[in-house]
């Protein structure tokens, strides 16, 4: 048979507010200062201890502030009543203490008693005693006083002329005048072990200061009260018990009962007792125990020992076997400890047993502190760590944190090094790249194949290790000051030349020319003209005809001239280019037999590959024939370009100057 069993719920800790009444108390006052609503203040705790706390609180200091205000106006000002106009509980408060410190000092100058004999409530007493002392609301006044107070003493004259204070103050420096005595700090207070000593004007009050404990509230007297949580609604029995309040505590009373063999869990469920399990022998020796619903069997025991038994040697048995022993044990290694029906395994430092496999495992210290071993890169190793550092890096003497390699030590660059932080940067000298393959080797820039290289150089440029050079033709040319243009060498100048006595030297680009001309018959040298050639040297002849030589008076041509000009290989054209001006008077502006012709510029001979054209223009009173090169001319080569003037009237041409212009391409260019 089964005993009748009562399942109790026992509760280690109630539920209680960690919230304390000093801090209910300190929000509250906080938040009366704030000239907060003390009703509807947001409550910091479920207790509603703590609330009522909260509130009352509030309303003290708020109460404190105006009776404060009203006791300064009546010190200050000698007056209220025009100052507090008003019906509310602050206003009414800030009036009363003002009225009652004016009380307390009327009755200081008529040399009355502090102590008023009227029939006032206790604050405005204590409101009118303050002032009438010139002290605080809280002074204590111990019994009546015991002698005449003198006008100059604040709070007792003695017999002997001197001043005096009540208890809980000190006579201040000036002999007159009181100030309050903090016992707290003196350890003039006491209170008892547990309690903490506040200090108030004029005395002191001691407070608890450990928590009461659970189930326990702090009464406004000091004094630990039981919570009674049923009555509050705090515990937490479920709907199948029945809350029963303990001291400090309450317990849940099932409201059913369960039958033998059952026992009744939290939720006041009926469930199965395994009372294999839970009995001690419930089976004679020789059976085993098998558990039912609500009771159990007895059958005869067929020994079957579990996992860290034996048989024991009568067979009747099972005993304990011992994993530690043997030559490694079951710990490989590590310490070992053996259990009834177990082991376990003290491992070494950087493992851990575990008690599913048995064994101890490697604990991954990389993987459990991740960033708090090592600087850099944490590797895990079998029973510790090892910290290692990026490339950059070398490992410092505490073993885990990182220090910067100077790689510029072991010069790594062809030329410049820099070490930067975990690193190394190579620079080059002037002329000089870094390559692109290692990003160590400097390579020489070859100035000369640069986009721009082409333009460095006038002629030719010339690439060095770590620089250039420029050079120009061998002959003709000279480097300019500045190291990359070619100037031409004028040999006419210079007396360089090789032309005859007869013979006149011209310049061109690189060289020079050595001209000689004759006029044709019919023909004579002249340097005066109506049409004048620039930009060049210039050999004219004019027409004249022998006597009665009729075909040489009727021949149109007045004026036969050559002009030179030199001019280089462009290495871009892009644009027309203006070589040659021929200008002559306006037909209009002539007082010859020419003035009413048409004059008219044409290209005769030498107009190669269509690469010059003639166009008239007109300059105030002057007719000007452009010539325009419109292609580009590679050198060397030699052009006559073989230009006509003609004058044309009534669609003849009555008068034509012939202009020879011999043009000298060099080469090269620039």
């Amino acid at each position: 048979l089964k005993a009748e069993d009562t399942f109790l719920v026992s509760l280690c800790a109630v539920l209680r507010d960690p919230v304390s009444l000093e801090n209910c108390c300190k929000d509250g006052r906080e938040r009366g200062q704030d000239n907060q609503d003390c009703t509807g203040l947001p409550l910091i705790s479920a207790s509603t201890t703590c609330r009522i706390v909260q509130e009352q609180c509030c309303a003290s200091a708020i109460e404190d502030a105006g009776c404060t205000k009203g006791i300064n106006m009546a010190k200050d000002l000698g007056a209220c009543e025009s100052l507090f106009s008003g019906s509310t509980c602050e206003t009414k408060t800030s009036k009363m203490c003002c009225d009652c410190c004016l009380l307390g000092k009327a009755a200081q100058t008529l040399g009355q008693p502090c102590d008023l004999s009227l029939s006032v409530s206790y604050q405005c007493g204590l409101v009118s005693r303050a002032c009438c002392v010139d002290g605080a609301p809280e002074q204590e006044f111990n019994g009546t006083q015991g002698s005449t107070q003198g006008p100059n003493c604040v709070h007792k004259c003695e017999s002997s002329g001197t001043c005096s204070c009540f208890k809980g103050y000190k006579l201040k420096p000036d002999g007159k005048s009181c100030e309050d005595i903090n016992e707290c700090l003196l350890g003039g207070h006491d209170c008892q072990p547990g309690e903490r000593c506040i200090n108030t004007v004029g005395s002191f009050r001691c407070q608890r200061e450990v928590s009461c404990g659970t189930g326990y509230e702090l009464t406004d007297s000091n004094v630990c009260k039981d919570i009674d949580e049923c009555e509050l609604g705090t515990h937490n029995c479920h709907t199948g018990f029945e809350c029963i309040n303990t001291r400090g505590s309450f317990r849940c009373k099932p409201k059913t009962q369960c039958g033998d063999g059952y026992i009744q869990d939290a939720q006041g469920n009926c469930i199965d007792i395994n009372e294999c399990l839970s009995m001690t022998g419930p089976c004679q020796p020789g059976q085993i125990c098998i558990n039912t619903v609500g009771s159990f069997n007895c059958q005869r025991n067929s020994v079957n020992c579990g996992r860290g038994y034996h048989l024991s040697e009568d067979g009747t048995r099972c005993v304990d076997i011992d994993e530690c022993k043997g030559p490694d044990g079951a710990c490989a290694g590590h310490g070992c400890i053996n259990l009834v029906g177990s082991f376990r395994c003290e491992c070494r430092s950087g493992y851990i047993f575990n008690s599913l496999t048995r064994v101890c495992e490697d604990i991954n210290e990389c993987r459990h502190y991740p960033g708090r071993l090592c600087a850099h890169k944490c590797d895990n190793v079998l029973g510790s760590y090892k910290c290692s550092c990026t490339m950059g890096f070398k490992l410092a003497s505490d073993g885990r944190n990182c220090d910067d390699v100077n790689e510029c030590e072991s010069s790594p660059c062809s030329q410049e090094c820099a070490n930067v932080y975990g690193s190394y940067q190579c620079y080059c000298r002037r002329g000089y790249q870094l390559s692109d393959v290692d990003g160590t080797t400097c390579e020489d820039i070859d100035e000369c194949a640069l986009p721009t290289g082409g333009h460095i150089c006038s002629y030719r440029c010339h690439n060095t290790p770590g620089s250039f050079h420029c050079t120009c033709p061998a002959s003709g040319y000279t480097l300019a000051p500045n190291g990359r243009s070619c100037q031409d060498v004028d040999e006419c100048v210079t007396g360089t030349h090789t032309c005859s006595e007869t013979q006149s030297c011209f310049n061109i680009q690189g060289g020079f020319k050595c001209l000689s001309f004759e006029c044709p018959d019919n023909y004579r040298r002249s340097g005066e003209t109506r049409a004048r050639v620039d930009r060049s040297d210039t050999i004219r002849c004019v027409k004249s005809c022998q006597p009665n030589d009729i075909s040489c008076v009727l021949d149109p041509v007045h004026s036969i001239s050559h002009t030179f000009i030199s001019m280089p290989t462009y290495r871009e054209f892009t644009k027309p280019e203006e070589i040659i001006f021929l200008r002559t008077m306006s037909p209009a502006h002539s007082s010859s037999q020419l003035g009413s012709s048409n004059i008219v510029f044409d290209i005769l001979e030498g107009n190669i590959q269509s690469s010059f054209d003639i166009v008239k223009r007109y300059e105030h009173d002057m007719i000007v024939g452009v010539v325009r090169q419109v292609k580009r001319l590679i050198g060397p080569q030699d052009i006559v370009l073989k230009l006509a003037m003609n004058y044309v009237t009534n669609g003849v041409v009555s008068h034509r100057n012939i202009v020879n212009v011999h043009i000298f391409v060099s080469e090269f260019w620039f």
